[in-house]
Parts: C-alpha cells; sequence; structure tokens
C-alpha cells in the first residue's frame, strides 16, 4: 500500500486517478473544493481544500507521500484581444501557483518516500498553436517548464512528469462538448476520431505514479489522440 495526494480528486481525471489508484489497495487523500458529494471510503479520505488560499495545511496527511497529482485547471478560450492581463494572472495563480504552493508544502513527506512521483498537468495547446488559446497555453506552458525543472533538481529522489492531453469529455470541457454535434465536430478532429475520456487520461497518471515507470522522470507525455504528431 502507498500514500498518495489528489488535488482535485473528487471530478473528472482526479476522480478517475483516485479510483484506479483506490482499486489498487493504496490509500488516497483526494482534496476538493467545490464538489462536496464524495463520500469518504476505507482508503479514499476527502479534505476540502482550496489551492487559492495560501493558510492552507495538510496535518491529515501521513508522513511518508509516495506520490502526488495536481488536477486544478480551466479552460477558457477567447481571442486575445478580449482577455485581461488579470484574467492570464487567475489562471496562472490556479494551475501554476497552486501546484508550487501545495509542493512546497508536501515536499518533506515527498522526500521520505523511497521513489516519489509528482504527477501535473500540460495541453496540447502548449506545442500546438490553436485560436484562441492564448490564455490556456500561457499557464500550461509554464507547468511544463516547472515539470522539467523540479525534474531535474529532485532527481533521483522524486519523479516530476506531465501529461498533455487534447479536449477529454470532463465537466471542466462540458461547455465545448455540450451538444452531440460539437463532440462528433471536436471527435472529427482528432486521427483516433474520437473524444478522450477522463479514464484515459488516468490510466496514463496511474502508470507514472507506479514503479513500472522508475526511469521515467521530466516528460511531456501527450495523450492526445495523435493530435500533436499526426496530421489528418
Amino acid at each position: 500500500m502507498k500514500n498518495y495526494l489528489i488535488i482535485g480528486g473528487s471530478s473528472g481525471i482526479g476522480a478517475a486517478v483516485t479510483d484506479i489508484l483506490s482499486k489498487n489497495n493504496n490509500a488516497i487523500f483526494a482534496t476538493y473544493n467545490s464538489n462536496s458529494n464524495n463520500p469518504d471510503t476505507e482508503l479514499i479520505k476527502y479534505h476540502h481544500l482550496d489551492v487559492l488560499d495560501s493558510a492552507f495545511d495538510f496535518d491529515f496527511l501521513p508522513e511518508i507521500l509516495d506520490g502526488m497529482v495536481y488536477c486544478p485547471g480551466s479552460i477558457n478560450l477567447k481571442p486575445f484581444s478580449r482577455i485581461k492581463p488579470d484574467d492570464f494572472l487567475t489562471d496562472f495563480n490556479l494551475q501554476v501557483n497552486g501546484a508550487i504552493s501545495v509542493l512546497q508544502k508536501v515536499l518533506p513527506r515527498l522526500k521520505k518516500s523511497e521513489l516519489a512521483s509528482v504527477i501535473m498537468f500540460s495541453t496540447v495547446a502548449v506545442q500546438n498553436g490553436f485560436n484562441f488559446h492564448s490564455q490556456v497555453a500561457a499557464s500550461k506552458g509554464a507547468i511544463e517548464g516547472l515539470t522539467r525543472s523540479l525534474a531535474a533538481e529532485f532527481a533521483p529522489k522524486i519523479r516530476f512528469n506531465a501529461i498533455a492531453p487534447s479536449l477529454t469529455d470532463t465537466k471542466l470541457a462540458s461547455k465545448l462538448l455540450s451538444s452531440e454535434e460539437k463532440k462528433e465536430v471536436n471527435a472529427e478532429r482528432h486521427p483516433m476520431k474520437k473524444i478522450g475520456s477522463a479514464q484515459d487520461i488516468a490510466e496514463m497518471a496511474v502508470f507514472l505514479l507506479s514503479d513500472k515507470a522508475k526511469w521515467i522522470t521530466g516528460q511531456i507525455i501527450h495523450v492526445d489522440g495523435g493530435m500533436s504528431t499526426i496530421k489528418n
């Protein structure tokens, strides 16, 4: 049994990661911000956490933490001329500064593991230029740089990797997938002709957390239906 912290573990990809890890008999400490409908189980304990509140603490965690997954994110797609500088800052605070704050507070616990693993999330839009994606790509680009830098700094004790999905069928993307027509159009943009699921992304996250990936660090793994490398 290993101990894992899932920030944003009550819905979407975070919930899928939590479910898979618990079925593999691991102890999961999952946080939520607004979605409080998940009951505790023998292996999963939920705790409220607002990553934008710097006063939070992790007194509920065990002394040794074997892995962490940082899931909070946003998808704000607008023309660049309509985005205020503060909008970029809002995304950055949630997706980058939030991750930094959490990591700095749990780092002592991660260091006590024999080989800890940290997973963060980027997007296919960082490496592929898409219209109206400047806001999301800017903060996720910072996540990619942070991932590589921390992988270098904490090797060989802690592994850091990021997953860069394409559009995934979760609550976060619900406005973009609000009808069958929108789902079909977005599916056609991918070489695999389908929209990714939370389970698709979670399976990669669980693999990267595991000892099966013990020689993988500093990587940005694209789980995107071929979007980043194949041209239709």
